[in-house]
């Protein structure tokens, strides 16, 4: 399985901020928000991940993140000229998935749960992941019966179904660049994740997990104020002693193999 991050957009809600930067390089406590997002797929067994970058500082992510290798990762860098909705990862990401099942991470995303078990699980269809909220009117909604069938998924409906909101995390199969092609903007004008959604709801091929932990979009000053606090709480981001041992395990298979 392959991996994205959607890290484009403006951040227009942590203005002024996000007048100089882009909204996933900010710091969450000790560090940048991206390094969450990547170290939830890298803790899955993703190791092949495409980062889809804003153009105004497509720069400053390469800088901070490089190739990859100091992750034990390889990074594929895409730029994403103008948001033109969620979906529009699949069409900007589209050579890197080829003939791949795809997992797809929202930037501004912090989650404490380890989806390692789904991931390895997973062969087809797709999966969204879900949470209880107090306002499901702001999200993309999921209603599941009595067994955890879905069986609706409506993005941001006025008389919400249920309280369960789509977090910012996704499981594809191969079929999702061909779906992702066939959608038809909606009215805010963007390709949406919920309408691709249901072309496998539509198929009885879509299924929704419950996630207990936190899950954070950080995307506003109160939600970065408390994702610092969680992060803190958590111990949660990368583990720069587990990278530098291995990096020294590397190093010293390499020495042994010239021997």
């Amino acid at each position: 399985m392959k991996g994205i991050i959607l890290a484009g957009g403006t951040g227009t809600r942590l203005h002024p901020l996000t007048k100089v930067t882009s909204k996933q390089l900010l710091p969450v406590y000790n560090q940048p928000m991206i390094y969450f997002p990547l170290q939830t797929l890298l803790k899955a067994g993703i190791k092949d991940i495409l980062i889809i970058v804003a153009p105004d500082h497509s720069g400053d992510f390469v800088n901070l993140l490089g190739s990859g290798k100091q992750f034990g990762a390889r990074f594929t860098y895409e730029v994403q000229d103008k948001p033109e909705g969620l979906a529009q990862a699949f069409l900007i990401g589209s050579e890197f998935i080829g003939d791949d099942t795809v997992a797809m991470i929202l930037g501004d995303n912090i989650f404490t749960h380890d989806f390692s078990p789904s991931i390895k699980s997973f062969k087809t269809g797709a999966k969204v992941f879900v949470k209880e909220v107090s306002d499901p009117e702001r999200f993309g909604v999921v209603e599941m019966d009595e067994s955890g069938r879905v069986i609706t998924i409506e993005e941001k409906p006025e008389q919400p179904k249920s309280r369960l909101a789509q977090t910012g995390f996704y499981l594809f199969d191969q079929t999702v660049v061909e779906r992702a092609q066939n959608l038809k903007p909606s009215k805010r004008g963007e390709l949406e994740i919920v309408d691709l959604a249901k072309t496998y709801l539509e198929k009885d091929e879509l299924s929704a997990e419950i996630l207990p932990g936190e899950w954070i979009d950080a995307g506003t000053f109160e939600s970065l104020h408390k994702a610092s606090t969680i992060v803190r709480e958590n111990d949660l981001g990368i583990d720069f002693n587990h990278l530098s041992s291995m990096q020294v395990e590397i190093q010293d298979i390499k020495k042994k193999i010239s021997l």
